[in-house]
């Protein structure tokens, strides 16, 4: 009897201990991206913010999944951001990374996290081949990509009669990317490409650049560098008269955080495609107000609010899949459509693709603004099916065609 008395206790604390590890699950993410260069502003620590919003919305804590999250800066180096990934899922026990811009580190990182089976939310790297030829069953590529921004902003500018083009771009994978996307949407419009100079990244002196584009002739001189590049180029090129003389500027990656440091004099009449504006709704308008009194009073950009949704999606998965292992949590990614007061409806795509809608802006001149990061007028929405490449054109491997 006594035997049978420990053998019930036993079995007894067998089924607290599971019901116990049903309702706890640690969740460790990892927010990884440039915090102290050219795209702190667009990332950096408004991302960390962004990720810790999206914890609290979901109420992490009450549905007894335990976030802890860690950040770091990877100097938009990939060796160093393939070996903070490795040693973060190796050592540290994080689960999934999030953010990474600079392509070249995104695509270092995928690589790491698909070998390790873990889990990859993009929200700051442009590369479309995140979701092409080097797409994996690990990630998900959420706010932008340069695929969106070349038929975004690039058709825009051949339909205003910006039919001859000159790139300036920055010479790592996500300026060939963007130049390469954005001069195959010119050329299918009937444009055409002059020509083109790549520029070391990051850049400081971008005058002799600016000065072969002006020589060029071309009506629009295309940027495909971002962040600080791009402020950069857009200030000199002003120096040098370029947009004087009747050549136009297509910033072809630029962010909230760039006009707000060109300041409206200098960065009016740029034509530009973004996934998310703090101003488009109510809701965005609501959270991005909690945003800024959590980050020095500075409206989020769209690579942060890109943070905020793919992390309330992932958790969301967690407490679907009940468990925080990869490939559960990546399929109920897939099989749950995506929703959130920042994006609106969505959903993520066999290729890791989140498709959502994107909006073509016009930066307003100084008098058209009526206070502090009121920037933008919106010109189109590019609708979710537009928006992105077709799924069968990307040459993901994971496609069933």
């Amino acid at each position: 009897m006594h035997a049978k008395n420990l053998i019930l206790a036993a079995a007894a604390a067998m089924l607290l201990s599971g019901t116990a590890l049903a309702q706890g699950i640690d969740v460790k993410i990892g927010v990884l991206n440039d915090r102290s260069g050219v795209y702190a502003d667009l990332s950096g620590e408004g991302s960390v913010v962004a990720a810790r919003m999206a914890v609290e919305d979901f109420k992490a804590a009450d549905k007894g999944i335990n976030v802890t999250i860690v950040s770091a800066d990877h100097q938009n180096k990939p060796d160093i951001a393939s070996s903070i990934a490795r040693r973060w899922i190796d050592q540290d026990g994080v689960d999934v990374i999030v953010d990474v811009p600079t392509s070249s580190a995104a695509l270092a990182v995928n690589e790491v996290v698909r070998e390790k089976n873990k889990v990859f939310l993009n929200s700051g790297a442009a590369a479309s081949d995140l979701t092409g030829a080097k797409c994996s069953p690990n990630l998900v590529h959420w706010t932008y990509d340069t695929w969106a921004l070349a038929h975004g902003t690039g058709q825009a500018m051949v339909e205003r009669g910006g039919d001859t083009w000159f790139f300036v771009t920055a010479d790592y994978a996500f300026g060939h990317a963007l130049e390469r996307d954005t001069a195959a949407v010119v050329e299918a419009a009937g444009g055409k490409v002059l020509g083109s100079v790549k520029h070391p990244f990051p850049g400081q002196d971008f005058s002799s650049f600016l000065l072969q584009a002006q020589a060029s002739g071309a009506k629009v001189i295309g940027l495909a560098n971002a962040g600080g590049d791009t402020i950069n180029s857009i200030k000199q090129a002003s120096e040098f008269g370029i947009t004087q003389g009747g050549q136009a500027l297509a910033g072809l990656l630029i962010f909230l955080t760039d006009v707000h440091a060109l300041g409206l004099q200098t960065a009016q009449g740029l034509v530009l495609t973004e996934a998310f504006y703090w101003d488009l709704n109510d809701q965005t308008r609501a959270w991005s107000k909690r945003f800024a009194e959590a980050h020095d009073g500075d409206m989020p950009t769209m690579v942060q609010a890109g943070v905020y949704a793919s992390v309330l999606h992932y958790l969301k998965a967690v407490e679907a899949a009940k468990t925080d292992e990869a490939p559960a949590v990546m399929a109920k990614m897939k099989e749950m459509p995506t929703e959130d007061p920042l994006f609106g409806k969505g959903q993520v795509r066999q290729d890791g693709r989140h498709i959502h809608d994107m909006y073509l802006f016009q930066v307003k001149k100084p008098e058209e603004s009526k206070g502090p990061w009121d920037y933008y007028t919106l010109l189109a929405t590019i609708p979710a099916d537009k928006a992105f490449r077709p799924l069968n054109e990307g040459g993901c491997p994971l496609v069933k065609q």
